[in-house]
């Protein structure tokens, strides 16, 4: 059978055509050669091609099947396949132990989609792309960072350090945001207690005064009927709102709108912003050091990010460096960019260090990203104190002012 083939050697990147019993087979010839296989397409015999495919989806839908596949399984993944391609381990061949020696059968399935895929032809990349529930954009955007510098056995290294980095911030929101999720769970079963057993208790002795009531307690009636009448209304108007609200998001204009409105929220939104520039300055920083060109190395960050607004400022940077924009005042025009990083970019034009730049100011936001995450429940801790305090007020006076007065009325009439 023959097959065309796309690689890269010690000399840049090289194409051609060779025989081959199978792709695995041209992909072993290409090495022997020392040639980094990059793309193997056979030129006959599409029914083994589509058989390929099929066992791919079949694969596929048992990973689907089977649950997903945990961060801890993409580190372990990530870390094996940069070790054994450091040692010199064909690709096809680490695959297959991965796949063998994977703890997980979802990660094991995945797997085997991905070898059938690429025993057919396809990219690794593209290979990885077909399963966007097991490897996100920035790990595809990584891997073609990497097809495209011959560089894959560092990028999955950085990948691993990447996941790492994205499981400990996870923990430290998680840990930060415990307490405070508690507090408002804990009110708000307080506040539903009140409203449906308390407040009604109250009435009875509220109507049996004769007299105007505060406004407050007025409030809590009120609120306390319509609760009591209408909370089913309520409950079902959440679950359609929340509904509603996953579906928008999925649009287009309503995960642009979402994702702009993350880096406005008080407290929160500086840290999502530290945290999305971090990521940018390290995948700019690892894209121009594997000696990719700026408008590429652009294009391939704005698919890192997981934030729509910013991924189309920096869409918006590359065409106007396309125009012959300079990369300063491109980031400039973004409007999204905080002055530490356009002076970093300033001055690694300045000094052709933009990639060493660039590193620092991911170690930077990075770190300032940890320490706000440790310090995010002190912050909110305040928030909820006030509110707290107003809702205990509103409670008090609705509750005790009506009994304060009818005590005082009781006492005016014995004397």
């Amino acid at each position: 059978m023959k097959f065309a083939w796309a690689g890269r050697d010690a000399a840049g990147r090289q194409s051609g055509e060779l025989e081959a019993a199978s792709a695995g087979a041209a992909a072993e010839q290409l090495r022997q050669r020392g040639i980094t296989p990059l793309r193997i397409e056979a030129q006959s015999g599409a029914a083994a091609d589509a058989e390929g495919a099929g066992e791919g989806w079949m694969a596929g839908l048992q990973a689907w099947a089977r649950g997903g596949i945990t961060t801890v399984d993409m580190l372990i993944f990530a870390r094996q396949l940069h070790t054994l391609l450091k040692s010199g381990v064909p690709i096809l061949r680490a695959l297959a132990g991965l796949t063998e020696s994977a703890a997980s059968q979802a990660m094991r399935a995945s797997l085997l989609q991905v070898r059938a895929s690429l025993e057919s032809g396809i990219e690794l990349s593209k290979c990885f792309a077909q399963q966007p529930r097991v490897f996100d954009s920035f790990f595809v955007a990584m891997v073609r960072v990497g097809e495209m510098t011959g560089r894959l056995d560092e990028i999955f290294l950085r990948l691993f350090h990447h996941l790492e980095f994205e499981q400990f911030m996870r923990q430290q929101v998680k840990s930060a945001l415990r307490y405070p999720l508690f507090v408002m769970i804990a009110m708000t079963v307080a506040i539903a207690v009140i409203n449906v057993l308390v407040i009604p208790a109250f009435a009875g002795v509220f109507a049996n005064l004769g007299a105007e009531l505060p406004l407050a307690t007025r409030i809590l009636l009120a609120t306390s009927n319509f609760t009591i009448e209408y909370g089913w209304l309520l409950l079902l108007g959440l679950v359609a709102l929340v509904l509603l609200w996953r579906q928008w998001l999925q649009t287009a204009p309503g995960r642009l709108a979402w994702d702009r409105f993350k880096l406005r929220v008080p407290v929160a939104g500086p840290i999502v912003l530290k945290a999305q520039l971090a990521r940018l300055a390290r995948s700019l920083a690892l894209a121009l050091r594997s000696g990719v060109a700026v408008e590429q190395a652009l294009a391939v960050v704005a698919q890192t990010s997981d934030n729509r607004h910013i991924s189309s400022k920096v869409e918006g940077m590359r065409s106007a460096i396309e125009r012959g924009e300079s990369l300063l005042r491109a980031a400039i025009q973004a409007q999204v960019f905080t002055p530490v990083v356009l002076q970093m970019i300033a001055v690694g034009e300045e000094t052709g260090a933009v990639d060493e730049l660039m590193q620092e100011v991911a170690d930077l936001y990075g770190n300032e990203v940890q320490y706000e995450l440790k310090t995010l429940g002190q912050q909110i801790e305040p928030i909820l104190i006030v509110f707290l305090g107003v809702l205990v007020l509103i409670l008090a006076l609705g509750v005790f002012l009506p009994i304060w007065d009818l005590g005082r009325a009781s006492l005016g009439g014995r004397n």
